[in-house]
């Protein structure tokens, strides 16, 4: 007889395009076990990133609020750990907190990325934080509970060993567990960082699957390469390719100690990754700041995403409702049987219902994005972004042109469809955005967040320095960018 309450695994990676997934059409990549978990579980093949980088998507996965109303607009980049470092959740409920007051275990291990490395979260018995938001994949700084540990070998597989221990720990106890399992792959640095077995997978692929288009005119370079690619495009193409296999690899041994430990039936488990990526795709190498100004295309903002419970979630079904990160809290608490109200404030709505093929009358059909200044709003088949205060704007007929090839903005047929939803954008944006964190008036450009939002708002982001001369391009191959 299963527990009241399921343990929940989720499971994260870095920078991982809605492309880069066997079981989502792409023929190339090698990712048998997550093929596996969605053939047993439910795939969603249209689900947004709240923002197209990482730390404001990761704080709103586990807040289900906006940027906007959390106050993280870019990745952080100020202190990650020591006195001077900052919790930036810290007085925002998350799902954890939730779970934690039902009497959850907590556990992480791998990447956080929202401040204060060096401090468990309310309800964490087990923290095992990566220093800050990059890193190389042969040895990084992590913490253990409060203190720094340095750590040498595959990343990959450390973050997953480490897991694995909590499972087999928490397996025995009395209580429901939790871990968040975040990877750093396929987060760059790309080439010569991953194993061999792994690399050799794509010496002689040809990567159909990511045309090396010509640059985008937008794309930032440093000494001629673009800031999210490396120098050699095709050696980048391995290395991400290997970085997602190898994690695939991490995921299944998880995965067998969670079938050892005879937990299965009452486990659920969740993929994701925090935001999309650009393997050459439009031009661009990266993300959301892949380009300045920053870029909504849908391999930027869509991200792989997997649930399974064997008996309770639907099996070997592809969901293809719009669905977004910040619906996220939500729905683990209602799968978890507990009150998905209180992070149903905001935009935020439990699909539980979609995963156990039930109807859900009323879900709203359209999802938002936003980076600081730039803002989205895109149906099943319109996409609309506006970037504040002078643009330029996009518009895009996606049933026709599903590519975003062409832009409609100043096609006067279209100009009764912008009115409508440059409208709509507004009115969800004014519903659900404090004033006192709205990144509309913001100089967010894609090149890091250094501190809390406060009395000067130009304070906490950094400008942008892409033309290879200032701080911004030394940073090391670790660059969180």
């Amino acid at each position: 007889m299963g527990q009241r309450h399921p343990n929940i695994i989720v499971i994260l990676s870095d920078d991982q395009g809605p492309w880069a997934l066997g079981c989502a059409g792409n023929p190339e990549i090698r990712t048998p076990n997550l093929d596996a978990l969605a053939e047993c579980g439910t795939r969603l093949s249209r689900f947004f990133c709240v923002s197209p980088v990482c730390s404001p998507a990761r704080a709103s996965l586990l807040t289900g609020q906006i940027p906007s109303r959390h106050g993280v607009h870019d990745y952080l980049d100020g202190p990650h750990a020591g006195p001077d470092s900052v919790d930036y959740l810290g007085s925002i409920p998350t799902f954890t907190d939730a779970l934690a007051d039902a009497g959850y275990r907590l556990g992480l291990s791998g990447k956080w990325h929202l401040g204060a490395s060096d401090r468990p979260r309310r309800g964490f018995s087990h923290w095992f934080a990566l220093h800050g938001g990059g890193s190389p994949y042969d040895h990084a700084t992590m913490y253990r509970d409060t203190e720094p540990v340095e750590i040498d070998g595959y990343l990959t597989d450390v973050f997953a060993e480490d897991a694995i221990g909590f499972v087999e720990t928490a397996a025995g106890g009395d209580e429901p567990f939790f871990l968040a399992l975040n990877f750093t792959a396929p987060h760059k640095p790309f080439a010569g960082q991953h194993p061999l077995g792994y690399t050799e997978l794509y010496r002689d692929c040809a990567f159909e699957s990511c045309p090396q288009e010509p640059a985008h005119p937008w794309q930032p370079t440093v000494d001629g390469v673009p800031i999210g690619g490396e120098p050699d495009a095709r050696e980048a193409l391995i290395g991400y390719f290997a970085a997602v296999t190898a994690m695939d690899a991490a995921i299944g041994r998880v995965l067998d100690a969670v079938n050892q430990q005879g937990i299965a039936r009452d486990t659920l488990v969740v993929f994701a990754s925090d935001n999309g990526f650009n393997c050459g795709h439009h031009g661009i190498w990266g993300k959301g700041n892949g380009t300045f100004p920053q870029n909504m295309y849908d391999e930027s903002v869509m991200v792989p995403f997997i649930v399974a419970r064997p008996g309770q979630i639907r099996e070997g079904v592809v969901v293809d409702d719009l669905l977004s990160g910040y619906d996220l809290a939500a729905t683990l608490l209602e799968l978890a049987g507990l009150d998905p109200a209180p992070f149903e404030t905001g935009p935020g709505q439990s699909f539980a219902p979609l995963l156990q093929g039930e109807p859900q009358p009323g879900r709203a059909v359209v999802v938002h994005d936003e980076y600081g200044p730039v803002r989205m709003i895109r149906t099943g088949d319109r996409k609309y972004v506006h970037r504040h205060p002078f643009g330029p704007h996009e518009l895009y007929d996606l049933q026709n042109d599903p590519g975003e090839r062409v832009n409609r903005i100043d096609d006067p047929a279209w100009a009764a469809e912008l009115s409508s939803l440059r409208a709509r954008l507004d009115d969800w944006f004014q519903r659900h955005a404090d004033p006192l964190a709205d990144g509309a008036r913001l100089p967010v450009v894609g090149a890091g967040q250094v501190a809390p939002l406060g009395d000067d708002p130009l304070g906490p982001f950094t400008p942008p320095n892409w033309d290879g001369t200032p701080a911004k391009a030394s940073k090391t191959k670790g660059d969180c960018r």
